[in-house]
């Protein structure tokens, strides 16, 4: 059995090799997108099934960023929902027999704690500037700011080895199961591992949020004493 911390390529594009990884969350992103425009391009005000079904998943995400930040989720709609609906996606490609998702691989995991901590600085200086967002660290203290600054960087990484080593771990697990016991045995772990990857995209999706807000209220104008 390959080492999980190592990825080999599915084929090669000239010099650049293509992992499997990446090829799945290609696929991925061109199921979300077209599914994104089918949901979309014929909209009623008597909604069908499927767009009811889509309407209540914007709904609950909007609660849920509302419920977090107190704020209107406009801002946050966007970049909070793609992150849920691509991990638990890609959580649940395990399923495909032969697919691993790519969330079990360092690459992926990597790149989406990296799309947070960017994002962490962009909504930061987008509500309070780029003053506002580098004072942020200085709180409460100026004391503060290496600790405040190594705890920026901590949290994604922490995000990373969270989603990584939970989804990692269940695909080893059905698979070691699979290998040694009967075809029925596994589907029970299977159930479980569609959980977890459920709540790992819920996790993971909050914690962004989470950061995001900490960021825009350290940047916010503090209101002058009178």
């Amino acid at each position: 059995m390959d080492s999980p911390l190592q990825s080999l390529p599915l084929f090669m594009a000239g010099p650049v090799p293509i992992m499997a990884s990446v090829v799945v969350t290609w696929a991925i992103m061109a199921v979300l997108v077209c599914g994104a425009i089918l949901l979309t391009r014929r909209l009623t005000l008597v909604p069908s099934r499927t767009q009811a079904a889509a309407e209540l998943l914007v709904t609950t995400v909007d609660g849920q960023i509302r419920d977090v930040t107190g704020a209107a989720p406009g801002p946050y709609r966007a970049f909070i929902g793609t992150l849920f609906l691509f991990i638990l996606t890609a959580n649940w490609s395990s399923l495909i027999p032969g697919v691993t998702p790519p969330t079990a691989t360092m690459e992926t995991p990597a790149a989406l704690a990296a799309l947070v901590f960017l994002s962490i600085i962009f909504f930061g200086v987008r509500g309070g500037g780029v003053g506002g967002f580098l004072r942020g660290f200085a709180m409460p203290n100026p004391v503060m700011i290496p600790l405040n600054m190594l705890e920026s960087i901590t949290r994604s990484f922490s995000m990373f080895v969270r989603l990584f080593g939970n989804v990692m771990s269940g695909v080893f697990v059905i698979a070691i199961v699979g290998s040694l016991a009967a075809l029925l045995v596994p589907i029970p772990l299977m159930v479980l591992d569609l959980l977890t990857g459920a709540v790992q995209a819920y996790i993971f999706a909050i914690l962004s949020m989470v950061f995001i807000t900490s960021a825009v209220e350290k940047g916010a104008p503090q209101p002058k004493e009178s």
